[in-house]
């Protein structure tokens, strides 16, 4: 990777991150950790990876992606946005009245999204499902868990379905900032060893800095890196990344920004783009 590209991926990340703040706050929203600590995930699928088309969004070779922490979709539509699915001015509607931006993840009339989510643990079954049927068709389909969801038996399910299967075209991205609703994921159901789990269901599972450009173009411009071998990354972040005092903080997952709050965040983040 370039010098440049690297910047370019870390200034959209922080691009994403400001609008994460923004519409949060504009809306008196939830779930702006979540959408911090997933930027830079983002910033690589949507910047280098994911094969798209802003511009004929149901091309039919397009590469699917599916956020099933469909609860932090401001981040997702912050990206769509900057990207050229829908005008960046939209974004300021996020979680309004008569809004197609809705709260949680919505497919209803919203260019670039592939399925409505947000009930937690149904993601993954459906790319799962669009991976079985995109086999023989040249598309991959990536999709983004939160830990706390891997609480949920449905994406085992869909894990040892996977594996099964040989789902080379399926990749996973597993969230991994160590706070989940209510609590710390060790405290409320410990996951770790988390990677040899999915290693375990004949995945191929590699751990990753989800806040590193660099390592994660590296491991998901390689996909499918083992043949016959759906896979999944492991990427450990911080919640509320990029903004001080929000980091590692399980008050974030439902808090929005307001007053001072969101002028610091706003002052630490514009900074640095």
């Amino acid at each position: 990777m370039t010098t440049t590209v690297k910047e370019e991926l870390t200034t959209l990340a922080q691009r994403l991150r400001l609008q994460i703040i923004q519409m949060t706050s504009r809306a008196k929203s939830s779930h702006v950790g979540g959408g911090l600590s997933m930027a830079e995930i983002l910033a690589v699928l949507y910047g280098r990876v994911l094969n798209v088309r802003p511009h004929d969004p149901f091309w039919p070779c397009r590469d699917r992606f599916v956020l099933s922490k469909g609860h932090a979709c401001a981040g997702l539509y912050a990206v769509l946005a900057d990207r050229g699915f829908f005008p960046l001015d939209e974004l300021e509607t996020f979680y309004g009245d008569g809004s197609r931006l809705a709260g949680h993840v919505t497919h209803v009339d919203v260019p670039g999204i592939e399925c409505s989510t947000g009930s937690l643990g149904h993601g993954l079954p459906i790319a799962t499902g669009m991976a079985l049927a995109g086999r023989d068709l040249g598309f991959r389909v990536f999709c983004v868990l939160s830990d706390g969801e891997c609480d949920e038996g449905s994406n085992w399910e869909a894990a040892l379905f996977a594996g099964h299967h040989r789902l080379a075209n399926l990749t996973v991205i597993v969230d991994y900032n160590k706070i989940q609703s209510l609590g710390t994921v060790d405290e409320v159901l410990r996951l770790d060893p988390l990677h040899e789990k999915w290693a375990s269901f004949g995945w191929h599972a590699v751990e990753v800095d989800g806040h590193d450009v660099e390592a994660l173009d590296r491991v998901l411009t390689e996909v499918p890196d083992s043949p016959g071998k759906p896979t999944c990354v492991v990427a450990h972040t911080v919640k509320g990344k990029g903004v001080s005092f929000m980091e590692h903080q399980l008050l974030w997952h439902y808090r929005s920004p307001a007053g001072d709050e969101l002028r610091r965040a706003i002052a630490e983040l514009g900074e640095r783009i």
